[in-house]
């Protein structure tokens, strides 16, 4: 089987990581931003800005706006108005915020204010069992986390734990102690972390969590330090699981399934009592003496990272990031039964043709067992492949998918839209950036041949919620952002765009100001109207591209108005800096060019200099590791930042090809100016053929299945689960495998080696 691998050779196999595996989880951001594209009638526009990876927004009826970002930092805005939020709570030194882990999850109770709480959901900084108190990873006050090496965020993992809590709000920020409703949801690797808390129609809580496996390889338990460390059956941590009696990794989503061992909420939805987190007793399996089997109300899941309520029912949606294939939208039908959507089994379906070949060549028992099992498994209510699109002929890419947001809640009674959305569905994916709209069909549920774009080319999306006006919000990861999209059946509000050049220099700075770019969406004229020096008042132009001379040092905000000639108006504004220029950063090293394979360690150092603070100090600095993957389209997930430091290390991670890293350095001087340096390292890679004796048979590498003979282009280093399914027909003849050319076992994990190689499974 390969797996007793020495601690140092796994070390230098597999180090940091990924999620999403192309949608493997949830924060796949795109490279390069699109202005979005809505349907007639439609507006979309920033209420707030200068957030720092928020993940959800909730609102209150007293008016205010709460914003969880992933760091585990609460703000609370008191209305739509206001530009400057309050603190509300700070849960960094509990939180783990690394890769695609974090504060995900964020809800207010029903009736709040009136009954104060707010209830979280986040990776917990912790290792279930131990003894010893969180930080287990991080360091409290320092807000982007690590996972060192060893363990190996791809490698070994670093474990942790998920934790849903409640907080209790005295005015704009929280009063007393956390109060801890559950600490589960064992995780081993960065991503398929925890998902969503949402508050039913029936006043119960809901909550999400992914199966905490690998998104490189088939994932059943086989690695760790202590090998298996979430304790998986059929033994402790520090037994080596294989299969076909394996059920840790990816197979914990059907742990409900096993007998003689505790259950754990990887990959499930549970329903619990929002005061206590115990389950309710209108559970599918209340009676069970095992807690969370009677929490559970779904299992076999991948990674569920939004769900939200059908409005007016018990029903829950769930949208799953898939590995390399599928995103899915399932639906819960209630409470009556314990509903499994089959994963690792089976992925974007429930038929033959949707067991997902990773697992499946593997002849895992847990598999197996469910194959022969009529309508065991829930297919879902909608799914779409990552090679195609969601609607045809429309913008939104392909390639890199995560299903990001899903939202209900819009009745003609509530809002402005047209009565074509009462009761539709809205679904987002931030790897595509886009967000679709499946309308009602005929029998009032989502009908998934009406699905349509809504917003094209949206902005990094990861949480849809209906707010003010009945609105559809949506947080904007990458960028920082809340955005509002608005509809108005008569006259739009026009579009205010500005360019300055320069934006910044020593007095007298003589700027160059362009709204052209303004529109509106009727095609009507505009007007133009500027405050170039900050008093409040449009009377400094009125040309569509005047310029202005600022004659003393200061920092200004140079504002446009734009109106059309039904009286709408909108703004747009940026800021000239007058008597300060932006530094200058410079990567040292690594040098351009350098290049890695799995477990390299690389350094890096820098520095910046500013004409008016000279050369800055390392606390001016800060660093970003990003893994590009780009399977098509590219996404990006945030490894790690490095705050105040001029040079630091890091180890190279475990992913699937194409792929690469962006290391970012980033210098602010004294007046807050800001300049960015990105250096782009590509990996080593390797060509590996792999064949069959006699040939023609199929084989399986990580998740998908071929005929063999074939190639596949990985990272010199990378783990990859291959597997030899037996037997096998060609013709009239059976064929049952005999052995791999490497001595691996039937399934096993091989390390790309750094020359192109032949990989031969023989049959007889």
């Amino acid at each position: 089987m390969n797996q007793k691998r020495s601690r140092g050779s796994r070390r230098i196999l597999l180090s940091l990581l990924l999620v999403l595996a192309t949608a493997a989880s949830w924060l796949a951001a795109p490279t390069s931003a699109r202005a979005a594209t809505l349907p007639p009638g439609f507006q979309e526009s920033v209420v707030f800005s200068g957030l720092s990876n928020p993940t959800v927004v909730r609102f209150s009826p007293d008016g205010r706006v709460f914003v969880a970002e992933k760091s585990g930092v609460i703000k609370v805005f008191d209305s739509l108005s206001d530009p400057t939020p309050d603190v509300f709570a700070d849960l960094n030194a509990n939180v783990h915020n690394f890769w695609d882990r974090g504060l995900l999850g964020m809800a207010l109770a029903p009736n709040f204010p009136a009954d104060p709480y707010v209830y979280v959901l986040y990776t917990y900084d912790h290792i279930l069992g131990s003894p010893a108190p969180a930080p287990q990873w991080g360091t409290p006050g320092v807000y982007s986390d690590p996972c060192p090496t060893p363990p190996g965020a791809t490698a070994d993992g670093c474990v942790v734990s998920g934790r849903l809590s409640r907080l209790q709000a005295s005015g704009n920020a929280m009063t007393g102690a956390e109060q801890v409703l559950i600490e589960d949801w064992c995780q081993q690797y960065p991503s398929h972390s925890i998902g969503t808390v949402e508050f039913g129609p029936d006043g119960a809580l809901y909550a999400s969590g992914g199966d905490g496996a690998s998104f490189n390889f088939a994932d059943w338990g086989q690695d760790g330090a202590p090998l298996n460390p979430c304790g998986d059956p059929p033994g402790g941590p520090g037994t080596v699981l294989s299969p076909p009696t394996a059920e840790g990794g990816a197979l914990r989503s059907q742990d409900v399934r096993t007998t003689g061992d505790p259950t754990g909420l990887d990959g499930t939805v549970i329903r619990v009592d929002p005061a206590t987190g115990k389950p309710l007793p209108t559970n599918p399996q209340a009676g069970a003496a095992d807690l969370n089997q009677a929490r559970i109300l779904a299992y076999g899941l991948r990674n569920p990272f939004r769900l939200t309520a059908r409005p007016g029912t018990n029903e829950i949606w769930v949208g799953d990031v898939g590995w390399n294939d599928w995103e899915e939208i399932n639906r819960i039908q209630g409470t009556s039964s314990m509903v499994n959507f089959g994963w690792p089994c089976y992925e974007g379906g429930s038929g033959v043709s949707n067991r997902q070949a990773g697992y499946d060549s593997a002849n895992l028992n847990l598999c197996e067992n469910l194959y022969t099992q009529s309508g065991a498994v829930t297919a879902p209510h909608f799914a779409y492949h990552h090679t195609a699109r969601v609607v045809a002929g429309e913008t939104c890419p392909t390639g890199s998918s995560s299903t990001a947001g899903l939202e209900f809640e819009f009745a003609a009674s509530g809002n402005t839209y047209p009565a074509e959305y009462d009761n539709a569905l809205f679904f987002a994916d931030y790897s595509r950036d886009c967000i679709w709209v499946m309308p009602k069909g005929a029998d009032g549920l989502p009908a998934p041949g009406l699905v349509r774009s809504f917003v094209a080319g949206a902005a990094n999306p990861v949480n849809l919620e209906t707010g003010p006006g009945g609105d559809l919000f949506y947080v904007d990861f990458d960028g920082g952002t809340i955005r509002r999209i608005s509809y108005a059946s008569t006259n739009q509000s026009p579009v205010a765009r500005l360019t300055a050049t320069p934006t910044t220099g020593a007095a007298p700075l003589s700027v160059a100001f362009d709204g052209s770019t303004s529109t509106d969406p009727e095609g009507g004229a505009l007007s133009f109207a500027w405050d170039f020096d900050g008093d409040g008042a449009f009377d400094d132009a009125t040309a569509v591209s005047p310029s202005y001379t600022y004659t003393s040092n200061g920092v200004y905000t140079a504002v446009l108005r734009v109106t059309d000639n039904a009286g709408a108006s909108a703004t747009a504004s940026t800021t000239i800096t007058v008597g300060n220029t932006a530094p200058t950063a410079t990567i040292n090293t690594p040098a351009a060019g350098t290049t890695w394979k799995v477990g390299d360690v690389l350094t890096f150092s820098g520095s910046a200099t500013d004409a008016q603070d000279g050369i800055l100090p390392a606390s001016a600095l800060t660093w970003e590791l990003v893994v590009q993957h780009c399977p098509s389209n590219c996404h990006a997930h945030t490894i790690q930042t490095f705050a105040g430091v001029s040079s630091g290390s890091f180890t190279a991670p475990d992913h699937e090809y194409p792929s690469y890293l962006e290391l970012k350095l980033t210098a602010t001087d004294s007046g807050g100016l800001t300049s960015s340096k990105t250096l782009r390292l590509d990996p080593q890679t390797v060509v590996l053929t792999f064949q069959t004796n006699p040939g023609g048979l199929s084989l399986t590498v990580n998740s998908t299945s071929a005929k063999a003979a074939f190639t596949r282009t990985v990272i010199v280093g990378s783990a990859n689960t291959v597997s030899a399914p037996t037997p096998q027909k060609k013709g009239s003849k059976s064929y049952t495998f005999q052995s791999w050319s490497d001595g691996g076992a039937q399934t096993h994990t091989l390390t790309a080696p750094p020359a192109a190689t032949t990989f031969t499974a023989r049959f007889r």
